[in-house]
């Protein structure tokens, strides 16, 4: 029982961080590595993580500059940030490329606060399908005769009680990103 509920545990921890990285590649007005480190670059026909072919930093509050460990792979970095869905256009020195982060007008913050909604939702779903997976597990032994009935509902409230924990911990993730999308 305790190991049905332990698993579950891990399941949402790791749903929680699912939805962390997703949430971390939502643009706002100030640039963050996020944005882009998840993006896979044709890199001599294999398709490559960025955050593996450069190293991403932040010298201001609205500037991402990406440098490449290779300058092979400037153009192929170049063609993954342009066929991506940031909406941003890189400016190429021959050393780095720099991407300039554009105040968000009014709309696509909401537009963008409607998407997190939509991740959030994702991520509550998924913590409540890990609760459903393990409650069905605990009725199997139940039936087997493995679990008495006292002992299933215990494990079910625990099951409960985490998955509540874990939705009002999303609830606070998306509270914050919502406050950062928001701020102008």
């Amino acid at each position: 029982m305790q190991d049905i509920v332990d698993r579950a545990e891990a399941k949402m921890k790791a749903s929680i961080e699912v939805l962390r990285k997703e949430l971390a590649t939502i643009r706002t007005g100030r640039a963050s590595p996020g944005l882009v480190e998840h993006l896979h670059v044709d890199y001599y026909g294999v398709e490559t993580p960025l955050k593996q072919l450069a190293n991403i930093s932040v010298p201001e509050a609205r500037t991402l500059v990406i440098q490449p460990f290779d300058r092979n792979a400037m153009a192929g970095i170049e063609k993954a940030i342009l066929k991506s869905e940031l909406g941003l256009t890189p400016t190429n020195d021959g050393q780095v490329i720099r991407l300039v982060i554009p105040r968000l007008t009014e709309e696509r913050r909401k537009d963008l606060v409607k998407l997190v909604r939509r991740q959030l939702e994702d991520g509550r779903v998924a913590v409540r399908n890990v609760r459903r997976e393990a409650n069905e597990h605990l009725k199997e032994l139940e039936k087997a005769k493995e679990l008495s009935v006292d002992d299933d509902k215990r494990a079910q409230e625990r099951l409960q009680r985490l998955t509540d924990t874990y939705v009002k911990h999303i609830d606070e993730i998306g509270h914050a990103k919502e406050a950062e999308v928001m701020e102008v």
